[in-house]
């Protein structure tokens, strides 16, 4: 049972992250909490998390958008969805605001950068095309195998669901990227099913991947530990973990028990190899991986840059 709890927003709308990746966008999130229950989700262990099937929804986001906007001497060229959400829950109290936002923010010419699991409404499909020089997509896609999927995502849209989704965007003119976030250690990251993955990928036109490793904090253990009925699968995951790193994300401060240097380099070798083999350039997420990686992996997308002001005035207020 999904519960929707209604509330007024206490803070900006517009928000800076500290993650690296997004510094360059000011981001937005609807809602505390996500519907999707990804049971790795980094979300599970902040203290504003509502609980499983459960979400704060933000209804006045749109008009404090429109005030904070109103105020601000200059505009963000483009905004960020969403840092801890999604844009594209499966509730249609979530979906009808998200179509609302995006298409005020396109009306005042404000691109939109997001990542989704999510099943998008036909009928913002259609606004994203209409708007694609505004748009730059990423669409979360661990898996083709329907089983893990529904384990590890299990009220995400389906592989199938997703692929479509992206093809339909690129054909529709939009930027669309997909993200392999988070590859699991010893369940997705074999190089036949990589290889699988990636021709799925270049069969629906994507050019561009990125790419990043689960990670573990202790919520995120537990919530693995409670989800996941097949033990002998839960077993193989967690064990990759054993003689696990410590670290830190890049910019925002968080400590994160990562696989050993040795193995996610391992790891994204392969990804690398298989994504080549399809003709597809691969990015590996910087943020958690600042020991063995470097640039960015774009999830806030590529612009022709107007001002380096523009995001920090919007912010300003």
């Amino acid at each position: 049972m999904v519960t929707v709890i209604r509330a007024k927003r206490r803070s900006r709308v517009l928000t800076s992250s500290g993650l690296a990746c997004l510094s360059v966008l000011p981001t937005i999130n609807l809602t505390a909490g996500c519907l999707h229950d990804c049971v790795y989700c980094y979300v599970r262990g902040y203290r504003n998390y509502p609980g499983e099937s459960r979400i704060v929804l933000y209804e006045d986001t749109l008009e404090r958008l429109r005030q904070e906007l109103g105020r601000s001497r200059t505009k963000p060229h483009a905004v960020y969805f969403s840092p801890s959400s999604d844009l594209f829950q499966p509730a249609d109290e979530v979906l009808d605001l998200s179509h609302a936002i995006l298409a005020f923010l396109f009306r005042q010419g404000i691109g939109v950068a997001f990542l989704t699991k999510g099943g998008i409404p036909e009928r913002t499909i259609r606004l994203l095309i209409d708007h694609a020089q505004l748009v730059r997509a990423q669409i979360g896609l661990i898996t083709l195998d329907e089983e893990i999927s529904q384990v590890f995502e299990p009220h995400a849209a389906s592989p199938r669901t997703r692929l479509a989704q992206m093809r339909a965007l690129i054909s529709g003119g939009v930027p669309t990227e997909a993200r392999l976030d988070p590859i699991l250690p010893t369940l997705t990251d074999k190089p036949v099913e990589l290889d699988r993955h990636f021709a799925a990928l270049a069969q629906v036109g994507v050019k561009r991947a990125a790419a990043g490793v689960l990670f573990l904090r202790s919520a995120i253990r537990r919530s693995l530990e409670k989800n996941i009925a097949d033990r002998e699968k839960l077993a193989s995951l967690l064990g990759a973990y054993r003689g696990e790193e410590q670290a830190v994300m890049r910019g925002a401060k968080i400590a994160i028990q990562n696989l050993t240097s040795k193995r996610r380099r391992e790891i994204f070798a392969r990804l690398k190899a298989a994504a080549e083999a399809h003709g597809i350039e691969l990015s590996v997420c910087v943020c958690k991986n600042a020991d063995i990686a470097r640039g960015s992996c774009y999830i806030a997308g590529t612009w022709a840059r107007r001002s380096s002001d523009a995001v920090q005035l919007a912010l300003v207020k």
